[in-house]
This record gives structure tokens, sequence and C-alpha cells, in this order.
């Protein structure tokens, strides 16, 4: 089995998974993009996902402007359709909150966080194709997350065995990613998503590295997020191209 069979398997299998979970507060509503917006995110695995990428980047989970409208990680409706050239049906989750609509590709309003993730790869690859063959971009969970009134509620903000049972969930998926991916190493977008890839990725014996979140709640990001994953790849040894 090809690699991005395999890819699509252990991702249909983390989708029924999380399917299964049960979350309480904080948590008013789930959703799940693996399940609603399947056929982009399998497009996107179809063209992307490679053996043997130097690097794998890696989110904390879907932002509500991005992946939890186009399925693609860090999936900036603009990047997704004109960069990856990637659009497809997307319907809706089971339960809805109605400040958080799902509107799929007709959305209006863009995600920042996946504008400087892939603006990035397009300035410094100007292909999709070329920056596949070097480096994947993934989530650490598929969930998105939000509280009764609407606030996004974070992975690392649940508690107890429902927190638990979600890394279990989210950890296993992971490590087959990257044993299948094999990468040089595996950079966490943000503090969370490099404190998980530390429990994973190490014993696999893949190095890991983090680089600042591009989320305009950041601070540091406000100067450019360019610079920071350019050195983030530097200081593993990833030659970027001028």
């Amino acid at each position: 089995m090809a690699v991005t069979e395999k890819m699509l398997a252990l991702t249909q299998r983390l989708a029924q998974e999380c399917e299964a979970l049960r979350f309480e507060a904080p948590v008013a509503y789930v959703y799940n993009p693996l399940v609603y917006a399947w056929e982009p995110h399998a497009e996107y695995l179809r063209r992307y996902a490679r053996e043997g990428v130097e690097a794998v980047l890696v989110g904390m989970n879907p932002g509500p402007y991005g992946m939890l409208q186009t399925g693609v990680p860090f999936g900036d409706v603009g990047m997704v359709r004109d960069w990856l050239g990637i659009e497809g049906p997307v319907g809706q989750p089971s339960r809805q909150h109605p400040k958080r609509p799902v509107q799929g590709f007709a959305i209006r309003r863009g995600e920042v966080s996946g504008r400087r993730v892939w603006g990035w790869a397009q300035e410094r690859f100007g292909t999709p194709q070329a920056f596949a063959d070097r480096f994947f971009v993934a989530n650490y969970c598929p969930l998105g997350f939000f509280a009764a009134n609407g606030a996004n509620v974070t992975p690392d903000a649940l508690r107890g065995a429902a927190r638990e049972a979600l890394y279990a969930v989210c950890d296993r998926a992971m490590a087959e990613t990257l044993q299948l991916l094999r990468p040089r190493v595996a950079i966490g977008i943000g503090r969370f998503a490099e404190q998980r890839l530390r429990q994973i990725a190490e014993p696999l014996g893949i190095a890991v590295g983090g680089v600042t979140h591009p989320s305009p709640a950041n601070p540091r990001s406000h100067g450019g997020w360019a610079p920071h994953m350019d050195a983030a790849a530097a200081a593993h040894g990833i030659v970027l191209a001028a």
C-alpha cells in the first residue's frame, strides 16, 4: 500500500476515534472537519503527503476560519483554493454554534495564521509541489472546540479524562504519520505542538524543533512570521530556496 493510501486510512481511523470521544465543560460544541470536510482533506493528502520529507510542520488544532472551513491544516481559504489548488464540498458539523457557522469555501473571512504559514511556503518554494517535496503540514488534533458562548477552546484547556483520551488518540495518529512520512525533523508551530512532539517524535528517533505561532494574538509574530520559520529550519540544517 502506497504512503498516500496509508495516510488516508490512518486519517479515517483518526476521524472515527475522535467521533467516539466525549467532552465536558468548557466544551459545548465539537467540530470534526475530517468528517464534514473529508473530500478536500483527502485531496490534500493525495496531492501533498510524501515519504521522506525533510520536515513535518505541526500545528495544535484547526482554526475557526481555517481547517474548520476548508479541511486543510492552516487552511486559509484563499491559500488553499488559489495556491494549493484544492476546493471541494464541505458539509456541516453535527451540532453547530450559531456564532461559528461553517461556510466552507464560500467563507469571506481568511485565517491570518494560514496566510502566514502557506505564504511562507509560497515565498520560499514557489510551487506547492516543490514545497511538498521537502515539507508537510499537519495538525496534532483534528478537532475544533467551542464553549457555550462560542469562544474557541484549545486542546490544552481541556482537563481530566477527556484530555487524556484525546491525547492518546492524537499521539497515536501523529506517531503513525511520522513513521509513514519519515521526516528528519518535526517542528511544532507553537509551544503546545512542540511539547507534544517531544513526547511522540523523539522516541522515534526524529529530531524536534519549534517555531513561534503565526497567530495575530502572538506578539512575537507581529514583525513577520517568515524570519522565525527560516530560523527554525536553519537550526536543523534545512537550506531553503532563495
